[in-house]
This record gives C-alpha cells, structure tokens and sequence, in this order.
C-alpha cells in the first residue's frame, strides 16, 4: 500500500460526506460517469474565469511574447506537479487536479501587483482587505456561472474540499511539513491568506506543488527576458551544484523536490521536504524575490498597472447613481461605449430583477444564480461588484479599457 492511500480522499474517508459536500445541490446526469471532484474539474474547465488566465500575467507582462509564462500555464504546471505527487502517494489525483485548475482564478490582472493596488483600493472604500486565495472562492461560489441543461445559468456549486483548496493555497508562507487541518470550518472564516491549512492532504499537495511550480519558470523568463546578471549567473550555478545538475530550470528543480516530497512525506511526517532541500527551495525563493519580482526594471510596468487600475476604477465608480444606476450607466456609453457596455451586461446577471432594465428582464429569468448585489441600493455594493469586474479582467482587457478612456 502506498503511503497516504488509507488517508486520501475517496469514499472509505469517514468525512467524504462533508468533503463532498455542495452549498446546494447541484443538479445530476443519469449518465455521468465521473466522480464529485473529476465533475468539479470540468466544470472549472468550462468556466470563464479559466479561459481568461492565458491572458493574464503571472510575473511577467509580456503579450508579444509567446513563451513567457502565463497564469494559465502556470495552473498547469501545478496540476501536473501535485497529480505526479498525489499518485506517487497513494492520494486521490481528481481532487488535486480540480484544486490545482482553480486555485488562481481570483487573481487580478497584472499579477501580484495588482492584487496589492486592488487591495489598497477594497481598504480604503470597503474597509476590508483583498487576496487573491479568498477572491478565488468569491468567483467560484458567487460570479462564475455556466450554462444547464435547460439553458438556464447557475454558479458552480463546487464541493468544499475543492473550494477549501483554493482559498487555504497561499504558496507564500515558507512551511515545510504540512498538515492537514481537522476541522471544516466555514470558509468564510478565512480572514488572512494561508490562515488555515487545507482539511485535506490534497489540498495541502497542491500548496506546496504550487512552489515548486512557479520558482524555476520564473527563472526561465528572467533569462529569456535579459533580467539576470554576470553575478546572478553564478548564483544559479551554485544552486544547481546543490542539485547535482549543471542547470538551474523548471525540469530539474521539479524533478528533484518531486522526488524528494516523496522520499520524505508520510502520515507521521506530514507533506514534506527533507530539511537540506526545504533551505534550497526557499533560498531560490529568496533569489527570486530581490533578483526578479523586485527588480527595479519592472518599476514602470508597475505604475503603467496602476494607471489602468485606477482610471478604470474611478470611471466606473463617478458614475454610481442609487436610483436610476443602469440609466446613468447607459448615458456613459456615449463616451466609453466599451467599457460602460461590458459593465452593464455583467452586472445585470447579479442583481434583483425589480431594478433592471424592462428590455431585459425576460433574458434575466435564465439566470438562477444568486444576486449578490441586490437592488445596490448602497454604494459599497457597487464598489464591490466594480473591484469584482476589474479583478476578473485579463491584462489585455484592461489595456483595451484604458485606451478607451484616453482616446477621442
């Protein structure tokens, strides 16, 4: 028996009931031949916010060049990196591919960045934070929505290990040796990132693969970008002498931690590296960091973000009318046809029909999905569903937005 088999989730888990558990329930196929996650997995697959991130930045914005690293490649790195590692350990690989496929898709555009000017944007108008762990359960359980059966839409209803997953991945927290939490608390309750481990070995998987996963390609493409220097160089030659490679890149540096989490992870020891390659990894990442993500080069990208942000931000926002929002909406359209079209036809699949507009209640009935917003009858619900609707924009949206606005 492989080490984790009489731990994994599958239907001999005393708490498969919970962990399969949906806020409603979602409706069934008489022919359906996969399991609750393998279900959860297509249906990330299918959504929207998915498609969207192979155009949004992982650290790099490069649009005109096609081999540098998006959030989407990205997603897939994890996915194959925490399935390798789930089957090498007798772990169930449909959930860690349904995590692993949706645990970015409630990040901003603009990478990491942006999530902090987002951020700074939600404190000062709501009073509370934003991170990109928590808006990725935001967007699976309220704003992404697919099409049934009965062409009527509905959100995703995923199962709470998948959801649990997504929100507990934060990658950021340098922790070796994870365990999985044994409570199944509200996930609500969630107020910082990596607050809580995942209640699952999986979900814990998936939390160190994402590490894995993105330190060695982001180190591809500083070189294929020219970031790195004569010293730079040869630090990474004395990182791979650590890995008894001549090279420091993707394949190697996951070949060789895969390889070790196996070796090292059991029960007793939690989802592990051994001590010598747990330094190594956070010492890449600490390379990372002062060489790549905080390179002053990538400074004027950075305020370019923040311009797009903000305008697009302070757009929306001035034109906030309590009572008659979708008329006022609709007389910007003159100005930013793009931008106060898009706005609105989002916006209405989220609101209470009483306050749409007569031309498109009836369209409105196809939408089954919860109203989060209401009749926004109070300004921070706008605010919230704008910080929503910039969050879920790919970076070549919100460039296309912003040349709108600074265009006559």
């Amino acid at each position: 028996m492989k080490k984790f088999e009489a731990v994994k989730a599958d239907r001999s888990n005393e708490s498969w009931e919970i962990l399969t558990s949906r806020q409603t329930e979602l409706y069934g196929r008489s022919d359906d031949v996969r399991n609750e996650f393998a279900r959860d997995y297509t249906r990330i697959l299918h959504c929207l916010a998915y498609r969207r991130l192979k155009h949004k930045t992982q650290v790099f914005y490069n649009i005109g060049n096609d081999h540098i690293c998006t959030r989407m490649e990205h997603v897939a790195h994890v996915e194959s990196v925490s399935s390798t590692i789930a089957g090498a350990l007798g772990l169930n690989t449909e959930l860690t591919k349904a995590i692993a496929i949706g645990h970015d898709l409630g990040h901003a555009p603009f990478g990491h960045k942006c999530e902090i000017m987002i951020r700074n944007l939600s404190l000062e108008h709501l009073g509370k934070s934003f991170w990109h762990e928590q808006n990725g359960l935001r967007f699976v359980d309220k704003l992404e929505l697919l099409e049934d059966e009965q062409m009527n839409f509905r959100n995703l209803d995923l199962t709470y290990a998948v959801r649990d997953g997504i929100i507990s991945h934060c990658g950021e927290v340098n922790k070796n040796r994870l365990f999985p939490r044994t409570d199944y608390i509200d996930l609500d309750d969630f107020r910082n990132p990596g607050e809580y481990e995942a209640c699952t070995w999986e979900g814990c998987v998936v939390k160190l693969a994402d590490k894995i996963a993105y330190v060695g390609r982001d180190i591809e493409d500083a070189k294929r970008l020219h970031l790195l220097d004569e010293s730079d160089y040869k630090t990474l030659e004395a990182f791979a002498r650590h890995f008894k490679s001549d090279a420091v890149n993707t394949t190697v540096i996951i070949n060789q931690l895969v390889s070790d989490i196996c070796k090292n992870s059991s029960p007793e020891n939690g989802i592990c590296l051994s001590e010598e390659y747990a330094q190594y990894l956070n010492e890449i990442k600490r390379f990372n960091y002062e060489r790549i993500y905080d390179n002053p080069r990538l400074k004027h990208f950075e305020e370019y973000a923040s311009l797009v942000i903000n305008s697009i931000f302070n757009e929306l926002l001035a034109a906030y009318d309590e009572k008659e929002l979708f008329a006022s909406l609709r007389l910007r359209e003159k100005d930013y046809p793009m931008l106060f079209s898009d706005f609105s036809s989002w916006l209405k699949k989220y609101v209470s029909e009483d306050i749409l507009p007569d031309e498109v209640k009836a369209e409105a009935k196809r939408y089954l999905n919860e109203k989060i917003y209401g009749r926004l009858d109070d300004e921070k619900l706008f605010i919230q569903a704008i910080i929503d609707y910039i969050s879920g924009m790919t970076d070549s949206y919100a460039i296309k937005i912003y040349n709108e606005l600074i265009t006559f």
